[in-house]
């Protein structure tokens, strides 16, 4: 149970503002590719309009996170934002609006529990596979999606397939699970380093490589239970991870020995992520230029709180 994970393929930081927090991420070092938006006529016929939510990606080589903010009444975009038109037929447009806007009113929920991570999906080379096994074990889930997706490349942007699958709770709406948005998506072949977009940092980043979330001590062995139906074998230390999906689960009398200083808005609740650097010093100074708070936990490891970085904690680890 398990092999079928090969670590995570991206996680969602819902943000308030998406120009605010793409300088903030900026601030930390990350390379933000342009944010896009859908559009589309509101009536058939009718002239394509913002709508739904916006998103902004920090591109890794196998991995990514995601800026998500909700589209205000205003329609009011970042400067350098990527309008993606949604074409389909007259009598699809009533069904895709409402689907969109679900999506906006899910992500304005996590956004009325706490600004931060929400969305944690982990890659997989068969998501088929996947979604059998979770059936087999009773797991509820909404099904394969077949998408398509905006990659920018250096020739335009284009629109390439994906394929995702989400956890779901009976007692919650559809794709959601007690700590936010839980899944799987499948790897996309790996492109060549010539198209290969947005995945140099200036803080050095070489990829996202765990999510850490945190539970209150009560509901730790029943999250336990839940999470080795979705990622296999979990290995237990001060805390519990499940080594194939880098998913990292803490107490909550236990989340200040991991990040001393964090405390979570709300249980449960994805606290925060890391990501490797090529050289930590560099990463570190670069941060104290940027007058951004560290906190070191180790020879190799560092993270910057959340309080800094809109809700979620980041941390930054050695490469190696």
């Amino acid at each position: 149970m398990g092999h079928d994970i090969n670590g995570l393929h991206h996680v969602g930081h819902i943000v308030q503002d998406m120009g605010q927090a793409m300088e903030r991420y900026q601030q930390l070092g990350f390379t933000v590719a342009a944010p896009a938006y859908p559009v589309m006529p509101a009536t058939p016929g009718g002239p394509p309009e913002p709508f739904g939510v916006t998103n902004a990606h920090v591109h890794f080589p196998r991995s990514f996170v995601e800026l998500v903010a909700v589209i205000g009444d205003t329609g009011r975009m970042p400067g350098n934002a990527r309008p993606i038109p949604l074409q389909v037929p007259d009598d699809k447009v009533p069904g895709l609006r409402a689907a969109i806007r679900a999506t906006a009113a899910n992500i304005t929920a996590f956004l009325e529990r706490f600004q931060g991570v929400h969305i944690m999906i982990a890659d997989t080379s068969d998501i088929d596979c996947v979604a059998a096994r979770l059936t087999a074990d009773d797991v509820g889930h909404g099904g394969i999606h077949d998408i398509q997706r905006p990659v920018e490349t250096p020739t335009g942007t284009r629109m390439e397939p994906a394929r995702y699958l989400e956890i779901s709770d009976l007692h919650l709406s559809p794709g959601r699970v007690p700590e936010g948005r839980v899944g799987f998506a499948e790897n996309a072949p790996v492109k060549a380093p010539q198209e290969q977009q947005h995945t140099d940092h200036p803080n050095g980043a070489t990829g996202l490589v765990e999510c850490v979330l945190c539970v209150a001590d009560a509901a730790l062995p029943e999250l336990e239970r839940r999470y080795e139906s979705y990622f296999g074998q979990a290995r237990h230390d001060r805390v519990t991870r499940f080594d194939r999906a880098n998913v990292t689960v803490v107490a909550a009398s236990a989340l200040a020995g991991l990040l001393p200083g964090e405390r979570p808005a709300v249980l449960p609740a994805f606290v925060a992520y890391a990501v490797a650097v090529r050289d930590l010093p560099a990463t570190e100074k670069l941060l104290r230029d940027n007058d951004v708070p560290v906190i070191r936990t180790g020879p190799e490891e560092l993270f910057v709180p959340s309080s800094a970085a809109l809700g979620v904690a980041i941390i930054f680890r050695q490469d190696g």
